[in-house]
């Protein structure tokens, strides 16, 4: 058993040495893939800072942990589940292993496949049939035999579309990594804009409830007056006017609520549930100064754009894999093995065989359909390339965009929280005049309307505040870290 097995091992490995000979001398075809020249500016349009060069390095708050940039610690326990049991990254996760699956099923075609077997057979003849031999003896009736095989079948990757094939996969499974790298960004982004905003509602609902008890309370004054003979029912029907329209207001901010709450919910990969609260829209921190680096810095920090550059890399190398299809495809095959029709000599008499055979073949004439798949790629390869192009500039774009809102909606906020103030006062100096009998109800309820305008708006403007600096952070490529 031994020897015979030696042998055919023997044939197998010499013919897989050969193989491995002629590989070496082989090449890949195709061009291998450089990283394209994109003309990014120093700076961001609506950036504030020094001239700096293009590629020195810079701080940004893309850098940073999502702890750090949300300290409320509610809104990072919320972000944390969503991490954790949101079904989109769930996707994303299964995306990334069915890439690297597809990795290992390319990569094993650049390999030989071996297959080793057995085989066994008899067969009984009737006497009858048999016959005789010359010496007048019967023959014999029953026949058997078998024995062991191994066979190896190799396609040499001479020209390299094995390889290229590989190198398409592996940059697939990049992209489907960066894809999940993104869909963690906007898992983060989505989670803190819908809890900002629904803080901000939770301000509205708070400023309604308020503006509620104190239209009653004024209502309450206008009817002791009109009792009493000092006021007219004319002010009654105003302060009851502006009570209505104060209470048809707080079923419809209650609905947004909620609507709010079950989008955070499945957010967060699971039903419809009551969200946790933290610290009130208005303490939510806001930095003065946000750090936002360089542009250039977006190329390795944004997941879409690596993932577009990922996805460049792969139709870069599937022109290699349709350039292979010109080239002869060589393949070699071997078999070995041991056979007898006496089951106690197959590994011991001289039973062995082998078997060994190379092909090549050659595309003539298909019908021009390997140029037109080579032609396909290039076409690809072209529109994977305006994408990346694309993506760079929608980067930009949306730094740009963030900056400029982030600043304004700052400036929008502390002129809205004046007015909030000026109203107040002027509410206050209205309720004393028409106390005192120096004015009308009218003076009363357009400065307490405008007053209740004047909170809802702010309540808004703080949210669109933390909205911007949540935007501001996931285009500078935050969040997935």
């Amino acid at each position: 058993m031994s020897a015979t097995m030696k042998r055919i091992g023997q044939v197998l490995v010499s013919s897989a040495s050969a193989a491995i000979a002629v590989l070496l001398i082989g090449c890949t075809v195709g061009p291998n893939y450089k990283r394209p020249a994109v003309d990014v500016p120093r700076s961001y349009r609506q950036a504030d800072a020094p001239d700096i060069a293009p590629m020195a390095p810079a701080p940004s708050v893309g850098d940073e942990q999502w702890s750090t940039v949300f300290q409320d610690s509610t809104l990072q326990r919320l972000i944390e589940k969503a991490l954790s049991d949101n079904l989109d990254l769930h996707i994303a996760a299964q995306r990334v292993l069915q890439a690297q699956a597809q990795v290992g099923i390319s990569r094993s075609q650049q390999y030989p496949a071996l297959n080793a077997g057995g085989s066994y057979s008899a067969l009984q003849i009737p006497s009858s049939l048999a016959g005789t031999n010359s010496n007048g003896t019967s023959a014999n009736s029953f026949f058997k035999g078998g024995g062991p095989s191994a066979a190896a079948a190799w396609n040499l990757d001479f020209w390299g579309l094995y390889r290229r094939q590989t190198e398409a996969a592996r940059a697939e499974l990049l992209a489907s990594e960066w894809g999940q790298r993104a869909t963690r960004t906007a898992l983060v982004q989505g989670v803190a804009e819908a809890y900002f905003d629904l803080r901000s509602l939770d301000a509205q609902a708070a400023i309604t409830e308020n503006t509620i008890k104190a239209r009653k309370d004024s209502l309450q004054l206008t009817q002791t007056l009109e009792q009493h003979g000092a006021g007219s029912l004319a002010d009654v029907r105003q302060a009851e006017e502006l009570l209505h329209a104060a209470q048809a207001n707080l079923p419809e901010i209650r609905r947004q609520i909620a609507i709010q709450e079950n989008a955070i919910s499945i957010l967060l990969g699971h039903g419809p549930e009551a969200i946790d609260r933290g610290l009130p829209i208005e303490q939510q921190p806001h930095p003065l100064d946000v750090p936002v680096g360089i542009p250039s810095q977006l190329l390795e920090r944004r997941p879409d754009i690596q993932q577009a550059e990922a996805k460049l890399i792969a139709a870069n190398a599937r022109i290699g894999v349709a350039r292979a299809q010109y080239f002869p495809q060589i393949s070699l095959t071997s078999m070995g093995g041991a056979a007898s029709n006496q089951l106690n000599s197959i590994f011991t008499g001289p039973a062995a065989y082998w078997y060994a055979a190379g092909s090549i073949s050659e595309p003539i004439f298909d019908g021009g359909r390997i140029r037109s798949n080579y032609r396909l790629s290039k076409a690809q390869e072209q529109e994977v390339l305006i994408a990346y192009q694309k993506a760079i500039l929608s980067a930009l774009q949306d730094v740009s965009n963030t900056l400029v809102s982030y600043k304004e909606t700052r400036e929008h906020r502390e002129e809205q929280s004046e007015q909030v103030k000026s109203a107040t006062d002027a509410v206050r100096l209205a309720r004393l005049r028409y106390s005192g009998g120096n004015t009308s109800y009218l003076e009363v309820l357009t400065t307490d309307t405008d007053l209740y305008a004047a909170q809802l708006l702010l309540a808004q403007a703080q949210q669109q505040e933390a909205a911007s600096l949540v935007q501001l952070y996931a285009a500078l490529g935050g969040g997935w870290k």
